[in-house]
């Protein structure tokens, strides 16, 4: 494994208080986070969602949820969103699906955490490699990434409204 990645050099530039945890690559939400040690709600996805042309964001989903289309848009105060494919998504950020992270991201696109993250004492999120992985305080993130905290997610049982 690479011993660093844009995100960990970013991490490290801006002295964020943080773990580097290595893993084999997982192949689900729940394998990241048994070889982790941690609970699945503390697993952090990183999505990246297109507003408009040339304009994404990053939304960070908690393992056991997902983000709930209609709640993001009335949150964003827009009627249109969509994800863009692997393809696209790694040349706005520089990483492959899987290794998707706002750190060291090739743009510095606007970042959403669910609040159910703020629950957690700490968080995990990838560190911009498969199997690498960063450990840390949700108010770290939050302050590191300017991210806004936002009721986006509902848990992964709970069906959607479109």
């Amino acid at each position: 494994m690479d011993a660093s990645t844009p995100a960990l050099l970013a991490l490290a530039e801006a002295g964020v208080p943080h773990d580097v945890v290595r893993t084999e690559r997982a192949h689900s939400a729940a394998e990241s986070a048994a070889l982790q040690g941690i609970d699945v709600g503390a697993l952090l996805r990183s999505i990246v969602v297109r507003r408009g042309e040339n304009d994404y964001m990053f939304v960070l989903v908690p393992g056991g949820r997902r983000f709930d289309w209609p709640r993001l848009r009335a949150h964003l105060g827009v009627t249109r969103l969509s994800l863009p494919d692997a393809e696209e998504a790694r040349a706005v950020t520089g990483y492959p699906r899987g290794a998707i992270t706002p750190f060291g991201s090739t743009s510095p696109w606007p970042v959403i955490i669910d609040v159910s993250a703020m629950d957690q004492p700490r968080v995990a999120i990838g560190g911009g490699a498969h199997g690498v992985n960063v450990h840390l305080r949700p108010a770290d993130l939050v302050t590191a990434l300017r991210a806004e905290v936002a009721d986006v997610t509902v848990p992964d049982e709970a069906p959607a409204l479109d």
